[in-house]
């Protein structure tokens, strides 16, 4: 791949979600991200292991072993996702790594974070984002806390927020000479994502209840609403000079009512008006009328419509990458743009090639393949 992190070699721990998010982040963006698995995992997730080498070792042999601190010796960074302790009980451990190679930066994913009581619990997304104070926050008045999926913990606090602490450290390397260990937690991750709701709620302008603020479906003016076709439109009415476009669009501006954008006690019944209003149209109705206008307005697509709509077509958003439409680099840079994807490598599509680039002969990787340290 080309990219702004182009000669940047990343070895990564073959994992699930959040790992490979951040590896898949590296790649796109140019580094040579080598994934180490292990025999007999079944093939990688297909998005999330893009632009990747694939290595197969066996870690329960000793020789297997050696050659990931090798590999390791040749690379500019490393990262894993298991629970803390298992790394180091494999003789993979930070002391290790960073005495073989003092400029690494080491990674570690894990949901509540190398430290801590739940240090070594298991759990996943919707635990660890419930844990950060997140989902408490997301849903609507009256109901249960809704999972955004799991956009929050795995992939925006985790593998993203790990992907953004490999460059910095990455950089710190490259002034000082020295690796470092970055400790990513989700949980610490899904608070930073909160930095501004955590903001308004020291300010008084956030009541700590679901659906009730403004950005959390209590407003009228920042919601979704249903149409005559059963499909969806969004509203981010927020400043009054795109909630007076709505107005002025939909015919409100004649109704005094709409008056009282920012009074809470009129938030319910603006609501049920607007609920009842764009139900008399279709969704392609309400886009022809509001779609590229400044009431802040877009139709909510599916994830088989977003591909096909102008907008992300003409900017190439997504793209058929090995048989199945996927999102393209992000974001976009002038001067080292990203290419585009290669699809996963099946585990072991680069074994032999990348232990010949760490000056490994053809004997001894036979030797390798008889004793099991590449799987059998």
């Amino acid at each position: 791949m080309a990219g702004p992190l182009q000669g940047i070699r990343i070895i990564e721990m073959a994992g699930i979600g959040p790992g490979p998010f951040a590896g898949m982040m590296l790649a796109d963006h140019g580094a040579e991200v080598i994934r180490v698995d292990r025999p007999g995992r079944p093939s990688p997730e297909p998005v999330l292991g893009r632009n990747r080498k694939s290595i197969v070792v066996d870690l329960k042999t000793p020789e297997g072993i050696a050659i990931v601190r090798d590999l390791v010796k040749s690379a500019d960074g490393f990262f894993e996702g298991l629970r803390p302790g298992v790394m180091e009980r494999l003789g993979l451990g930070p002391d290790v790594l960073l005495a073989d190679n003092p400029k690494l930066v080491y990674g570690r994913m894990t949901g509540w974070g190398q430290t801590g009581p739940y240090a070594q619990a298991a759990g996943h997304d919707i635990n660890y984002i419930a844990l950060a104070g997140a989902l408490h926050a997301y849903g609507r008045a009256g109901e249960k806390p809704t999972p955004p999926i799991n956009m929050v913990g795995d992939f925006g606090g985790g593998g993203m927020m790990l992907a953004y602490g490999m460059v910095c450290a990455l950089l710190s390397a490259q002034k000082t000479g020295k690796g470092q260990v970055i400790d990513c937690a989700m949980t610490d991750g899904a608070a930073v994502l909160m930095a501004m709701i955590w903001g308004f709620k020291g300010l008084g302008a956030w009541v700590d209840e679901r659906g009730v603020n403004m950005l959390d479906t209590g407003a009228h003016f920042y919601d979704t609403y249903e149409c005559a076709d059963g499909k969806f439109i969004s509203l981010g009415s927020i400043e009054p000079q795109f909630y007076a476009e709505l107005r002025k669009l939909t015919g409100l501006d004649a109704d005094p009512e709409f008056d009282a954008q920012m009074d809470k006690s009129k938030w319910g019944p603006l609501k049920d008006k607007l609920t009842a209003l764009f139900k008399t149209r279709t969704r392609d109705d309400w886009c022809n009328l509001m779609e590229m206008t400044d009431v802040c307005f877009a139709p909510v697509l599916s994830l088989t419509e977003a591909p096909s709509h102008p907008h992300n077509a003409e900017r190439g958003t997504f793209a058929e990458i090995g048989g199945m439409t996927q999102p393209m680099p992000a974001p976009r840079y002038s001067a080292t743009p990203s290419g585009t994807p290669s699809a996963a490598p099946m585990p072991g599509t680069d074994t032999e090639a990348l232990l010949a680039g760490l000056g490994y002969d053809a004997g001894r990787i036979a030797g390798l393949k008889a004793a099991g340290a590449l799987g059998r």
